[in-house]
């Protein structure tokens, strides 16, 4: 999502939407002749030239100087506090443009080191803006809630910083003095330089084995590979792809264990610091989340475990498996030759948005009319899909597109990111536009979901239907459960390093061990776990944004209660929806939602979403005994 700023936040930091959906061996690449340049994004808008870019990188450092003399001047009275926001602002939205243009590029080659650097010295740079504008917290909460009331009520202009001094003001009890926030921010690039050193060492510079599979194949098994053969319909080559793979990953445990160790250690200083009684309550503050959310998610999808070892069991049973193994997840359910090129993915998803209205669908056909989308995968692209954007530019859709229905669904997600930026960028100043990660996967899933239901509706075939059916079930399963078990995961790794208990590698791949077994039933003989596969932690590459992978969960429950009620109540619905997605960061996002009728921190979304899965699993058990009978 595009990441704008508040008065706490460093730019970068919410710079990007990343989906989980990840790539396979390319069906085909961007690099390839035969693409149409139209899906290979064209960031002219952005800057003409990495030279242009250079400049405007200096041009905000020469700016930086200048900032200081607004330092002091808060208590000047409301003209001189708007004088001082502005020009902040200003260099806030500049720097979002070079950290956006840096890193859309380096995500397109990993390999390119002038690219790598580019995205290095735009991190450094927001870390310089963070030092040099560390003052500004504690003087707005110097001024005190009345004097900025008056100061709000003197001065209409400053109307659109009203939630952002107000959300200083609600932070002055965890926010340290003028110089202790500079030296934070200035460290900030070093805090978060894990992330970094993850990215490099999976997808750059891991000496990939070549094995040769059970069927004589010999293959290099990198990331892609990897996430190709283990959807492979021969069990036997998916077990030698994991074990092999997960062997390489676990030989970097202590590697990993030692840069996620850091990160975790860097997220309990600074909760202590900044007076948290823990590092989780540290993180949702940011956006005035209650831990309850959190707990609550945690807790409801442990209770919803029976109807996901429900679903492992119609995957044993539609695989026609013996027994159910960690490497029987991925092997689609259904199994489909059907090519959806991306010229038709587009078109579906123009279709089923449909119940969003005219408005909608005609910024979303526009968005597939530019050149604003990077489509297919090339050689050192990085995996994933992403959306990001700069507000009073366009929103950009980076994908590893296959010509499948995952692709499709996926298309469908990126692009459920870009309309939320648009409808947000659209409604709000820019002071007001940057909408939350808590907000940030609802629209993107909802999207998925009004995919899936206009593929129900137009399947020909029991054969469709139980694919798009078991592509949903994947969906929850992967959105829902399995990243709640990476949040369980982060909890209890941060509440042992905040009791002072020894953290490592080892230490981390025995905590993971111990929830792949519960959510996977191995207890209850629902599938096996083999403890060499415990090393899939050390994969994970958004452990190094700290509680950030729970809000993919909450954000599919909170969309499979948009897209029911839009379904049941019409106009009216898709209406109260949609402005939900125009609040961008005009209010805290657990309000935003409850002013849409939704409590989050309640049980009712995710026992809804849990109901859906058990609806779906029944849908196919029916489709299914049609058959057997």
């Amino acid at each position: 999502m595009s990441g704008k700023i508040t008065l706490r936040r460093a730019v970068l930091a919410a710079a990007s939407t990343v989906s989980l959906l990840t790539l396979t061996l390319p069906a085909r690449a961007a690099d390839d002749p035969k693409v149409d340049p139209k899906y290979i994004w064209d960031l002219s808008d952005y800057y003409k030239s990495p030279a242009d870019w250079d400049a405007a990188r200096a041009k905000i450092k020469a700016e930086l100087p200048g900032l200081a003399k607004y330092k002091g001047t808060l208590a000047k009275g409301p003209a001189a506090t708007l004088a001082a926001l502005e020009a902040i602002y200003g260099v806030y939205h500049e720097l979002e443009q070079v950290g956006t243009y840096a890193s859309t590029i380096a995500s397109t080659d990993t390999r390119d080191a002038p690219a790598q650097e580019r995205d290095g010295l735009a991190q450094d740079l927001s870390g310089e803006v963070s030092a040099a504008t560390a003052w500004l917290s504690p003087e707005i909460q110097a001024l005190g809630t009345a004097k900025v009331d008056a100061y709000l009520k003197a001065e209409p202009k400053l109307a659109k910083f009203g939630f952002a001094l107000h959300d200083a003001l609600r932070l002055k009890p965890h926010t340290l003095g003028a110089e202790a926030e500079g030296v934070l921010a200035a460290l900030s690039p070093a805090l978060g330089g894990g992330g970094t050193t993850y990215n490099l060492l999976s997808n750059a510079d891991i000496d990939w084995p070549t094995i040769t599979l059970p069927n004589g194949q010999s293959v290099k098994l990198t990331q892609a590979n990897y996430q190709k053969y283990r959807e492979d319909p021969d069990r036997a080559v998916r077990k030698a792809v994991f074990d092999a793979f997960w062997t390489k990953f676990g030989q970097y445990a202590n590697t990993m264990g030692s840069t996620l160790g850091n990160t975790v250690q860097g997220d309990v200083i600074q909760s202590k610091l900044r007076h948290y009684p823990s590092a989780v309550a540290a993180s949702l503050s940011n956006n005035d989340i209650p831990e309850g959310v959190y707990r609550t998610l945690v807790a409801e999808a442990n209770k919803g475990l029976p109807t996901l070892h429900r679903y492992f069991k119609l995957r044993q049973r539609m695989l026609n498996l013996p027994d159910l193994h960690y490497y029987d997840i991925y092997p689609p359910l259904v199994s489909s030759d059907a090519k959806f090129p991306v010229e038709e993915g587009e078109k579906l998803v123009l279709a089923a948005v449909k119940p969003l209205g005219d408005d909608y669908q005609k910024a979303l056909a526009d968005g597939f009319a530019h050149r604003w989308m990077h489509a297919y995968p090339q050689e050192g692209k990085q995996s994933g899909a992403y959306q990001t954007g700069v507000y009073g530019l366009h929103p950009v859709v980076f994908l590893n597109y296959q010509d499948n229905y995952n692709s499709v669904s996926t298309l469908a997600h990126e692009w459920g990111h870009a309309m939320h930026t648009t409808f947000a960028n659209r409604t709000q100043p820019y002071e007001l536009a940057g909408y939350s990660l808590f907000m940030a996967e609802i629209a993107s899933t909802a999207n998925e979901f009004l995919l899936s239901d206009y593929m129900l509706a137009n399947a020909k075939t029991r054969q469709e239907k139980l694919l798009y059916l078991g592509n949903e079930l994947e969906t929850i399963r992967a959105t829902f459960f399995r990243q709640t078990m990476f949040a369980e995961f982060e909890l209890q790794v941060h509440d042992a390093v905040e009791k002072g208990e020894p953290m490592s590698g080892k230490r981390m791949t025995e905590i993971y061990l111990g929830l792949l077994r519960k959510y996977h039933g191995a207890d209850q003989g629902v599938m096996q776990i083999d403890p060499v596969y415990a090393a899939e932690w050390a994969f994970i590459p958004h452990f190094y944004r700290p509680f950030y992978v729970y809000q993919y969960a909450t954000s599919i429950s909170a969309s499979a209660y948009f897209t029911e009620k839009i379904r049941d109540g019409g106009p009216a619905a898709r209406d109260t929806y949609l402005a939900a997605l125009k609040a961008g960061g005009s209010d805290y996002p657990v309000n935003v939602l409850r002013k849409a009728g939704l409590d989050m921190a309640s049980p009712a979304p995710y026992q809804a979403l849990v109901r859906r899965m058990d609806a779906v699993i029944t849908e196919m058990e029916r489709l299914l005994d049609q058959k057997d009978n």
